[in-house]
């Protein structure tokens, strides 16, 4: 519910502020006078996008505030969503600047506009005269149905269950399309897997390999080390050992740090001889096998060859191209299988959508003969005498919204045939239409706030009172405001909001103000005379407001 509405250097509205309550407001002054500036600020709450020549003072910035009491528990989820406080009083406010800058606000936390819209489209619903127009428009035609049938969680279900048919028709024409890229995609990643699979990666250590063909290579050169290393070493007459053997017998004397040094020349010759074996070991074992090398060379000779093909550095990096091509030719491999596969998914999933689509159906047409009937009685009420409407059903292809095609039939007075709706009924007619559909609807559903801009346009005489009358028992279940300028339905408003322009110093500013009482009285008997009130006309008000 809107409990409070500020609005401050918005085109007339200097400083205004009101508080509101729930029930029927109705919203009055003289044409001219601002009705319109009110909703315009509303429609900055709305998230509607700014109009800067609305900046009254552009030195100043332009603010409209409401303040909503909400259902903490229904909005818990949007809150922490978008990080957002929630406060049970909820404070939404929007800001615009002369030079083009606007911001929003919840709670004084900035939001992006698509939040501001997403929270609010569920607070305040404003009905002007262009949103009578909805009547002709086949997708309210058959959201009236849903509302009063309650077919929310079918038309839920419906919905998901098409969006994953869809899905799959998206996905089934996407590998049709490309079956013939990808069967070339397959030939060529199978002949490029081939290349692969003959370099055995996961078996062979091509680290190794190369390491044996820079040996193979290097044979005689590795050998002749050998033989250096043992001759320089182990000859008797001029090897390292045997001169350090004559070392340590030519300098062995009673000192104790020459027998320190012969301790470590002794150690020396002891590794030397450990040396000495090894690369005498080493050299008896050195054998060069030519098939052997030559194989390791074409090895390695067809791995730099696949690195350099496909631009990459190591072993690994091959292998997870190789993997990669094995599961993309496996996947290309059975395209057919995998559309024959999703194709029969697709069959399961609509046979389950069209009997959601057979029970939305049933449920429209059950709840269509009983709202013409209903609609009737209180078109009668509203002296429509004998306006009927028919909704009228044709099958059509699967839709997220089911199998109907649903068109509004009216016909305005008794006997008369009906016809489709956009050529059959005037804007009076349409309005006391919508105020009908509006009625039941708000029966079925938790409407927000609503606020009616002269809905009552193109009626007059006991026509307004009826519709005064249907306006005030629609507000003793919610927040209903309706901007008039019909006193039978001025008359019917708990509450009663004046919207009054007036001259200061030369500027003009608009003023609203809450009245009540004798005030009420006067403004409804200027509804019905003008700005001379007569005492005929404030008779005339004060019956209104009593009866």
């Amino acid at each position: 519910m809107l409990n409070r509405l500020s609005v401050k250097n918005f085109a007339l509205i200097e400083n205004a502020q009101i508080e509101l309550e729930s029930g029927f407001t109705v919203i009055t002054g003289e044409t001219g006078s601002g009705k319109s500036i009110l909703l315009g600020a509303l429609k900055l709450i709305l998230g509607e996008r700014a109009d800067y020549s609305v900046i009254r003072d552009v030195e100043k910035k332009t603010i409209v505030e409401a303040v909503f009491k909400i259902n903490e528990k229904a909005y818990a989820d949007f809150f922490k969503l978008n990080d957002l406080d929630l406060e049970s009083e909820t404070i939404i406010r929007r800001e615009i600047h002369a030079k083009g800058k606007s911001r929003a606000f919840i709670n004084d936390t900035p939001v992006q506009l698509n939040v501001l819209k997403e929270l609010t489209q569920g607070l305040i619903h404003i009905h002007s005269q262009h949103h009578t127009l909805a009547l002709k428009d086949t997708a309210f035609q058959r959201s009236i149905l849903d509302v009063i049938a309650e077919n929310s969680s079918t038309l839920s279900d419906l919905k998901s269950v098409y969006s994953s048919a869809r899905k799959l028709k998206k996905e089934i024409k996407r590998l049709e399309e490309s079956k013939s890229k990808l069967e070339l995609e397959h030939e060529f990643n199978s002949f490029q897997l081939d290349e692969l699979v003959k370099l055995n990666l996961t078996q062979q250590d091509y680290e190794s390999i190369e390491k044996e063909v820079e040996r193979g290579e290097q044979f005689e050169e590795i050998k002749s080390a050998y033989q250096i290393i043992s001759h320089l070493v182990n000859d008797d007459d001029e090897g390292v050992i045997s001169i350090l053997s004559k070392l340590i017998k030519n300098a062995n004397v009673n000192d104790p740090k020459v027998g320190e040094l012969i301790e470590r020349i002794q150690s020396v010759r002891l590794e030397l001889n450990d040396i000495a074996a090894i690369a005498e070991d080493d050299l008896s074992e050195m054998t060069l096998e030519p098939e052997t090398l030559n194989s390791y060379i074409n090895k390695l000779d067809a791995y730099n060859s696949a690195m350099r093909k496909h631009n990459l550095n190591s072993q690994s990096e091959l292998l997870d191209l190789f993997n990669s091509l094995v599961k993309e030719v496996e996947d290309s491999g059975h395209i057919d299988e995998r559309i024959e596969e999703m194709n029969a998914e697709l069959q399961i999933v609509n046979t389950k959508a069209l009997k959601y689509a057979e029970v939305l159906s049933a449920s429209r047409k059950k709840v269509a003969k009983k709202l013409e009937k209903e609609v009737a009685e209180l078109l009668n009420q509203l002296k429509l005498v004998g306006a009927t409407i028919r909704f009228d059903f044709e099958p059509i292809e699967l839709g997220e919204f089911g199998t109907d095609n649903i068109s509004l039939y009216f016909a305005p007075n008794k006997g008369m045939t009906p016809q489709i709706i956009e050529k059959s009924a005037s804007g009076g007619e349409l309005s006391r239409l919508m105020l009908v559909i509006q009625y039941l609807l708000s029966q079925k559903q938790q409407l927000p706030t609503v606020i009616f801009d002269e809905i009552d346009t193109g009626v007059s005489g006991e026509v307004a009172q009826k519709i005064g009358d249907h306006l005030k028992k629609m507000g003793e279940t919610m927040q209903l405001m309706a901007i008039t300028h019909l006193p039978q339905v001025a008359s019917k408003g708990t509450h009663h909001i004046l919207v009054k322009k007036q001259d200061e110093e030369g500027i003009t500013k608009t003023y609203l103000n809450r009245i009540e009482n004798d005030q009420r009285v006067e403004e409804i008997a200027k509804l019905m005379s003008g700005s001379k009130i007569n005492e005929a006309a404030l008779m005339n008000a004060k019956n209104l407001m009593n009866e």
